[in-house]
Parts: C-alpha cells; sequence; structure tokens
C-alpha cells in the first residue's frame, strides 16, 4: 500500500477524524474508500442529502435481489436445515441409516 500526502485545512480533518470516529471507522479508511471508489469510477457528487442518497441505494439493491435470475429458478433449492448441516457428517451418517431403514434392509453394526 502506498502512502499519500494532502494539504487540507486543519478544522476539516478535525472534524472528518470526528465524524469517522463516531461511525466506527476511521479517516484514513475513508479516504481509502472513497479513492478506491473514484479510481472505479463510482463515486457520485456530494450535493444533495447523504441519507437520501443511501435510501436510495438501498431500495436499489433490495429491488436487484427480489428479482430472480432466471438460471437461478432452475436450480434445484435447499432447505435452510439442508444447508446447515451439508458438510455434518453426523447428518449424512444419519441421512444414510434413515434411507437404509426405508428400504428395509437396517445397516449391519
Amino acid at each position: 500500500m502506498s502512502n499519500l500526502t494532502i494539504s487540507v485545512d486543519e478544522r476539516y480533518i478535525k472534524q472528518a477524524r470526528v465524524r469517522a470516529i463516531q461511525e466506527g471507522t476511521s479517516l484514513s479508511a475513508r479516504v481509502r474508500e472513497f479513492i478506491a471508489a473514484y479510481a472505479a469510477g463510482t463515486t457520485q457528487p456530494l450535493d444533495g442529502d447523504p441519507t437520501d442518497h443511501l435510501m436510495r441505494m438501498i431500495t436499489e439493491v433490495r429491488a436487484q435481489l427480489q428479482q430472480p435470475d432466471a438460471e437461478d429458478e432452475q436450480l434445484p433449492r435447499k432447505t435452510l436445515r439442508e444447508e446447515m448441516y451439508e458438510g455434518d457428517f453426523r447428518a449424512r451418517a444419519r441421512l444414510e441409516a434413515q434411507q437404509e431403514r426405508e428400504r428395509g434392509s437396517p445397516k449391519a453394526p
């Protein structure tokens, strides 16, 4: 990671540090985020209310999440329980035992 030296009025630095602390971050982290977004071309002008901007972004993301992809509709869905126990060897053993019982041939101990 490279260092960057910039000149900014001291009062803005103090205000920005206080705000960053209130947001649970640091001024350096916020500057890194801004530069990354700026480099990616995703920054928005700083006009308007930031809260309104955030609420619009949340609404857009919710709308995107509610629109399933055509490919996703074709995939078989697992239940949450199946996903949670997918890697659990005990769950696999119980499932195998249950399948054996259903077939009528119990496993030998």
